[in-house]
């Protein structure tokens, strides 16, 4: 069986370089890599490609990235609770790519899937189609759309074994999967880290195919993006 166990955070980020393209897991605050990002702050990388579905919020997750400026293009669908990263696209600091959500989650598995590209509806007829190849099939048009192509995905499990195979929990089960094998390098950092054979087959969501380095967290905060409560009665 293939060790692909790390010992800590930096040895699994070995190989991070300045301009590189990036994947990170997780919706909002929900199911973020929080230590490697943590990490590329510490590195002070720079120039980077990010692809997520947002760039969580001004001080957590993605947004630390943004604070930095280490963050040269953000790949996502919606700007989210970041007004760091809303005043940055605005002013023309940062570089942004909006694409439709169902879009953003497809070219990452089409990439994990070794397919070169996808046909979607969403887009056709707007901006987004802009300069894009379409075709009709069966009387609806399509749009061509080009999978990913990133260096690292950064992905976070619930638990996860030696041999990189995942489980993921509620819905940290987003773009995680998803991303797992959609890089050249897939790093996982997991909650829980058990013995080879610990983990019920039935259960593992991702394989460990899909995954070159695993690492046990730490400190996970879990922050809530938004708060909502019933009021006292």
């Amino acid at each position: 069986m293939i060790n692909k166990k790390v010992h800590s955070v930096q040895e699994a980020l070995q190989g991070v370089q300045d301009n590189m393209t990036f994947m990170f897991g997780g919706f909002g605050l929900s199911g973020i890599p929080e230590n490697s990002i943590a990490e590329l702050v510490k590195m002070n990388t720079k120039g980077l490609t990010c692809i997520s579905n947002n760039a969580g919020v001004d001080n957590f997750g993605l947004g630390l990235l943004l604070h930095q400026n280490q963050i040269k293009k953000m790949i996502s669908s919606y700007v989210g609770e970041n007004a760091e990263f809303e005043r940055q696209m605005l002013s023309g600091e940062l570089e942004v790519e909006l694409i439709p959500q169902g879009t953003l989650a497809e070219r990452c598995r089409a990439a994990q899937a070794g397919f070169p590209a996808i046909y979607t509806p969403a887009g056709y007829g707007t901006e987004v189609a802009d300069g894009k190849e379409t075709r009709e099939f069966d009387g609806k048009m399509y749009v061509l759309e080009h999978a990913f192509k990133a260096d690292f995905a950064f992905v976070k499990a619930w638990k996860g074994d030696a041999a990189g195979n995942l489980i993921f929990k509620g819905t940290a089960r987003n773009f995680n999967p998803n991303m797992c094998g959609a890089a050249k390098i897939t790093v996982a950092e997991v909650e829980e880290l058990v013995p080879v054979g610990t983990l019920d087959p039935n259960q593992i969501h991702i394989p460990g195919i899909f995954v070159q380095r695993i690492f046990q967290g730490e400190k996970y905060e879990k922050r809530i993006e938004q708060l909502t409560v019933r009021k006292r009665e």
